[in-house]
């Protein structure tokens, strides 16, 4: 756990569907968090309607110290920290924002020369993703790649600029 003032980032497993329930009791309680949401197509028998969805499923992060673990445990829908070996588990800084990235993807303004193959393992050398390392999975183009990073058990996607990454021996 982080020291008594310094706050980290954690993955709060909570009951199924009740994701946005959660995030509104955590504010109520003005605990930091963040619920990473995308807008998807839904098909019902009678319609069709574009719904906000949680982007992991029973996941929510929380920005906390070691003063706020148990009070965010009690709050009602959440079920446990995901933990390693019986700790809870950081979630790094960079993890957050290639999340934010992912949900806010923009074109990128320059190119890049070199070789690329899918499988290499690359890092992001610039912004706000720097140190963030994942797997070549697509090249798109001239002027993008495609990488897949780890987080919360789940792959995450994202598009970046190759003059962004570099490949890692």
């Amino acid at each position: 756990m982080a020291m008594e003032n310094e706050k980290a980032w954690y993955a709060l497993y909570v009951k199924s569907r009740s994701e946005k329930k959660v995030a509104a009791q955590l504010e109520g309680e003005g605990i930091e968090f963040y619920l990473p949401l995308e807008q998807r197509l839904k098909q019902w028998s009678d319609r069709k309607k574009w719904v906000e969805e949680p982007l992991f499923r029973s996941y929510i992060f929380v920005h906390i110290s070691e003063k706020d673990y148990f009070r965010t445990l009690v709050v009602h829908g959440a079920v446990r920290y995901v933990t390693f070996e019986g700790k809870a588990v950081r979630v790094p800084p960079q993890q957050i924002e290639a999340i934010k990235l992912y949900l806010n993807e923009k074109e990128p303004v320059s190119t890049d020369q070199e070789h690329w193959e899918v499988g290499q393992k690359v890092e992001v050398l610039s912004g706000k993703l720097t140190g963030l390392q994942g797997k070549l999975v697509d090249v798109k183009g001239k002027k993008k790649v495609r990488i897949m990073i780890d987080v919360v058990n789940s792959a995450l996607y994202l598009n970046l600029p190759k003059n962004q990454l570099r490949v890692i021996p």
